[in-house]
């Protein structure tokens, strides 16, 4: 269905609905037409209008739709009409349409009318991203940094995980204002994206480095620059923090992964105890290992090769060393078959130990097991991230410490462009290639911050080796 150009009268708009083919959904169907038509407004009026005296009243679906219309052209004093219809009729509405009114008012003059809608979202739900954002970046737009900082740490008080932008933002329109609160929070979302390993890109690095040299009386000077390899910043002879972890911390981390994460709820469910008992068995007979292999994972790592070469090649790659290896299997390993070949499993069999679990086995738990029983040396090789095990770490400092751990023990392989072999992205017995850890990081009077050219959603194995430096005169 083409939209009309301009509005309708009551018997033109029931012609058209008697001639299209479901009169059932003509409405919905016609106003989505207008919303990626973007038609004048008028043009929708004339519907509402038209329904509202032929039915006596609008189903929620067909306002929820005008309303998207009028926030893509921003309509304000659309937007409050349909709000005041809505409160009127609906008790409550669904999240779409939240999103909708705080998105179109925060853009506008009525912008505190967002904040009071908001408060209204958080008595029956919990407000979206995009409710939260919205409103950040009006407060923001205003000047008022206090409320979006307030509402920014709302956020995060219920999980809700901000974007990239909007952390960027709260750096450009922070940039030359007073308050020691302020820099406060500031240096917190630098403190959050350390806690979480993100790296800022090339335009949100600009933005702090912006921030920073604008800091009434702050005296601070930022700086490009590569970290040497030893960890030394060129730039002020800082020595960035040490990729390892100290006796200390390594002993509760690995006691605490044992306990709440190995022995925690989540383990058995795809494995049972028996089984797990026998694998604890089995690696205490044999301890250390220098490198633990996810077997089924590796196998993986080239689509068009057979799955039993693709170990075979990083096994062999690894045991040069003369490493102490061990790989975790599936039991469907031994059966001979078209991707796992009795020969081949043999050979591989004189170079590494193998564990042949059952086939609904969950790895995670056995990997983190043996590698953390084999001491602070000992590696493991999946290309998985262990993000489920983050999340059963209650405190940051546990979950720091398993980041961290993570960071310098992961050995990820890739397959080369060529396709002939296979590569580390953290490179043994080196690994990791630094021995600094490659995280946001002050003393107080110095920030080192890594970051990324370009802007990357997934968290990524890929450490960045660009830093920004800097120190106050």
């Amino acid at each position: 269905v083409q939209p009309p150009e301009k509005p309708l009268q009551a018997e033109e708009w029931n012609k058209l609905r008697e001639d299209f083919q479901s009169p059932e959904i003509f409405e919905e169907v016609m106003l989505n037409r207008m919303i990626r038509c973007n038609s004048p407004i008028d043009v929708a009026k004339s519907l509402l209008t038209h329904l509202a005296k032929h039915n006596g009243d609008i189903a929620y679906n067909v306002l929820v739709k005008y309303l998207t219309l009028c926030v893509q052209q921003g309509r304000v004093s659309e937007i409050c009409d349909v709000y005041d219809i809505m409160k009127v009729r609906f008790k409550i509405l669904e999240s779409g349409a939240y999103n909708l009114l705080i998105r179109g008012l925060s853009n506008s003059d009525q912008w505190r009318m967002a904040l009071t809608i908001l408060e209204e979202v958080k008595k029956i739900m919990t407000p979206s991203r995009s409710c939260y954002e919205s409103c950040i970046k009006a407060a923001s737009r205003h000047q008022e940094m206090k409320l979006a900082f307030e509402l920014y740490d709302e956020m995060l008080a219920k999980d809700v995980v901000p974007t990239l932008d909007v952390l960027q933002l709260l750096f450009d329109f922070s940039r030359g204002v007073k308050g020691a609160e302020l820099q406060k929070e500031l240096f917190g979302i630098l403190l959050y994206l350390r806690e979480n390993q993100i790296y800022p890109h090339k335009a949100f690095m600009r933005s702090i480095k912006l921030w920073f040299e604008s800091i009434p009386g702050g005296n601070w000077r930022g700086h490009l620059t590569n970290i040497k390899d030893s960890g030394q910043c060129p730039v002020c002879n800082h020595q960035l923090e040490d990729s390892n972890l100290t006796e200390e911390e390594y002993s509760n981390l690995s006691e605490r992964i044992i306990r709440d994460v190995i022995h925690g709820t989540d383990t058995f469910r795809k494995t049972s105890p028996q089984e797990f008992e026998a694998f604890q068995t089995f690696v205490e007979n044999r301890l250390p290992f220098d490198i633990v292999i996810d077997g089924l994972n590796v196998s993986h790592i080239k689509s068009r090769k057979m799955q039993c070469q693709n170990l075979f090649d990083a096994v062999n790659c690894l045991a040069k060393e003369n490493a102490r290896l061990l790989v975790l299997g599936r039991k469907h390993m031994l059966m001979n078959s078209s991707n796992w070949k009795r020969e081949i499993m043999k050979e591989m069999q004189k170079k590494a130990d193998f564990f042949f679990a059952e086939n609904i086995s969950e790895d995670d738990a056995f990997l983190l097991y043996a590698t953390l029983r084999s001491g602070k040396h000992c590696k493991f090789v999946t290309r998985d991230f262990l993000r489920d095990h983050k999340a059963c770490l209650t405190d940051n400092q546990t979950r720091h410490l398993f980041r961290k751990w993570q960071r310098g023990h992961q050995i990820v392989l890739s397959s080369s462009a060529e396709g002939r072999s296979i590569k580390f992205l953290v490179s043994f017995p080196a690994a990791p290639a630094f021995r600094y850890d490659c995280v946001i990081q002050t003393t107080g009077d110095t920030w080192h911050i890594p970051y990324k050219d370009v802007f990357e959603e997934k968290y990524s194995y890929q450490v960045p080796r660009k830093w920004l430096c800097f120190q106050q005169k």
